[in-house]
């Protein structure tokens, strides 16, 4: 047991959540005969001077173009040399060429192509030019003058040459590592404060090892091609020294004296090629995986009309919501929020002037439908938004600090220790490819200088805090061989690992059953009285809402239309939305009736009407709603909604509420 322990904790161990990439190859017949091939093939050449049965160099002029036989098992050549011993040696000078070409290729592919594929941007734009401009060079040209300069110079050339080669894999690699970004438990690693290199050693990069392992195995093929060809020509070391290339050539010489010879020389070398692409082929099924994205078109004019649109819409939000100082006893502070995607002509607003506070220890929930910017909202606070995104205006304060211009290695720093979050899928959020031990104590070590060791104790009391049974054991399972209640559990606690002062809940219960749910609400609540935290609940739930949450903030469309408590809320929704939907809560449904429901859909960003954006739905509008920005009407005792109707709405919920 403490064996198991000692392995589950340690830093080198990467492995699979449901295979062996090892073992799966090698139960496909043609894989792991190429595998078997290869190692023999690396094996006799590097013990060549034990396995060679005569000297590669000793002519023997009587028995010159001997075909098998006992004494030599695959012949001579012109004179009267072994083949098999010469085949031999000549494998030490063909694979050392090989894997200087590889070596450089991969040195130079693999940090680069995970590097360009997880950070993107500028950096991205400028390693793929250089990748294009690398393969615009005509690698065998560049080779053969590099023989020419450095007097026939087998290892400089296939330095150049993999330094050549190297843009195509990098190009393949960075593809691979731009699926792995997208994944959640990425942006999982990221909330919990995981530096750059860390995410990229621990969990890109085994991720697309398999990718890598492809690549290796088409660079070898390609290379072993390119090392013979240039020994074939000539290059290289002089004769008598033995190379696959060099034998190829004399074995062409003497094709009509002596057929036998290209056989073996020739042979091995298309052996060898076919084994390099048949264990690519293998790792390739065995690694199979494949992440597609879909895209929507757009023309030009519809993106002019959009950006002039947004960019009217940025300026009248900075006009009419003037950005408030931040309360005195607030940890987090949100004014006037304004979050875009996407750039020049082709920005759309996706959150339009948010406002809200976060005092200590309080549970504040983002309410709303699909697409009202709930979730946008959070990830700017965490400084998290997707590519593309950006604060166009407004401030963010945490701590008294304004945060809304800050680095990401400023936003490292807050991360996991200041702010943390929970998903809300958490299955996802977990790495697979690593134990659930591991995963928390690397989150630990991240924030605190102590060993592995205490970092894996530190990780089953959190496990334990977090009500898991036997969590000793859970903290040896894999992702997948836990349930989804129990996953939750382990994400709260990587979340916790930090000590943060906020958390954020994005939606932690919806994929929960009824019992689990309740289950996870009380853990938060237990875990917020002991650490004093607040919380940022992120929900469409009413019943969440009145459960956890000590005041509520409604988004509708990406705009914040009420503030409120809780109590208050539910005793006196101001806001038309807030009305319709507490009404259709399907709690409130009266048997043998209809299910209560908002008539229309959350119009998507970019289409938002000029004023009210809950205009079209709202059974209160006037045409007085549809003109200008509504401005956020305050109520006092820390109450507003974004409504000019705001008394008539409250007059027809009371009548009807009489009825």
């Amino acid at each position: 047991m403490a064996a198991r322990r000692r392995r589950q904790g340690s830093p080198r161990v990467v492995a699979s959540n449901r295979r062996n990439l090892f073992v799966d190859v090698m139960r496909r017949p043609l894989g792991a005969g190429a595998a078997v091939y290869l190692a023999v093939v690396v094996l006799a050449s590097a013990l060549a001077p034990v396995l060679a049965p005569h000297d590669p160099l000793k002519q023997s002029l009587t028995a010159v173009r001997q075909g098998p036989s006992a004494e030599y098992p695959l012949g001579t050549d012109a004179l009267g040399r072994d083949l098999l011993s010469r085949l031999l040696y000549g494998g030490q000078e063909s694979l050392i060429g090989v894997a200087q070409a590889l070596i450089v290729a991969l040195v130079i592919a693999v940090p680069l192509g995970i590097a360009s594929g997880y950070f993107g941007g500028w950096f991205d734009r400028v390693v793929m030019r250089c990748i294009d401009i690398n393969m615009a060079i005509p690698n065998l040209i560049v080779t053969l003058a590099v023989l020419a300069i450095f007097r026939n110079s087998m290892a400089a050339a296939m330095v150049v040459y993999g330094v050549l080669v190297s843009a195509s894999a990098a190009r393949v690699i960075r593809s691979a590592a731009l699926g792995v970004r997208e994944e959640l438990y990425i942006d999982a690693a990221r909330t919990t404060g995981l530096g750059g290199l860390q995410i990229l050693v621990r969990h890109i990069f085994p991720r697309t090892l398999g990718v890598i392992i492809v690549q290796a195995a088409m660079l070898s093929a390609i290379a072993l091609g390119v090392q013979t060809g240039l020994a074939f020509l000539g290059f290289g070391p002089p004769p008598p020294e033995p190379t696959w290339g060099g034998m190829v050539g004399e074995a062409s010489s003497m094709l009509q004296f002596h057929t036998w010879m290209i056989v073996p020389t020739a042979g091995v070398i298309t052996l060898t090629t076919l084994a390099f692409g048949l264990l690519g082929d293998a790792v390739r099924d065995a690694n199979a995986e494949g992440i597609q994205r879909p895209m929507r078109p757009s023309t030009s004019r519809s993106r002019a009309a959009r950006g002039q649109a947004q960019a009217a819409r940025v300026a009248a939000a900075a006009a009419v919501d003037p950005v408030a100082p931040a309360p005195a006893d607030a940890l987090l502070s949100v004014r006037g929020l304004t979050v875009a995607f996407g750039s020049g002509d082709d920005e759309t607003i996706v959150v339009d002037g948010a406002d809200f506070d976060i005092r200590r220890g309080e549970t504040v929930g983002l309410v709303g439908e699909s697409g009202s910017g709930k979730t946008v909202t959070a990830m700017a606070v965490l400084g998290l938004l997707a590519e593309g995104g950006r604060v166009v205006s407004g401030r963010i304060w945490f701590e008294g600090a304004d945060i809304s211009g800050y680095t990401q290695a400023q936003y490292r720093a807050l991360r996991g220790t200041k702010m943390a979050m929970i998903s809300q899928e958490p299955m996802v959020a977990l790495d697979p490819a690593f134990r659930i031990g591991f995963q928390l104590a690397e989150v630990i070590r991240s924030h605190n200088k102590i060993s592995w060791r205490a970092a894996r104790k530190r990780a089953v009391d959190l496990l334990a805090a977090v009500r898991l049974p036997d969590p000793q054991h859970v903290a040896s399972l894999y992702p997948h061989q836990v349930s989804g209640g129990m996953a939750q559990r382990v994400a709260i606690a990587i979340a916790l690992a930090g000590r943060p002062q906020l958390l954020i809940a994005d939606e932690p219960t919806t994929a929960l059953d009824v019992t689990v749910q309740a289950e996870i609400l009380d853990l938060l609540r237990a875990l917020q009285r002991r650490m004093g935290m607040a919380i940022l609940f992120v929900t469409h739930d009413w019943g969440v809402v009145a459960d956890i949450c000590d005041r509520a903030v409604v988004l509708y469309a990406g705009q914040v239309v009420e503030h409120a408590t809780v109590s208050e809320m539910f005793r006196d929704p101001l806001h038309p939305y807030t009305q319709a939907l507490q009404a259709s809560d399907p709690h409130n449904a009266v048997k043998g009736e209809p299910l209560p429901t908002i008539g229309g859909v959350v119009p998507p960003p970019g289409q938002w009407p000029e004023g009210c954006h809950f205009a079209a739905r709202c059974r209160f509008v006037t045409d007085a709603c549809r003109v200008g920005r509504i401005p956020q009407v305050d109520r006092g005792e820390g109450r507003d909604a974004r409504c000019i109707r705001i008394d008539v709405a409250r007059a027809a919920r009371i009548e009807e509420s009489v009825r």
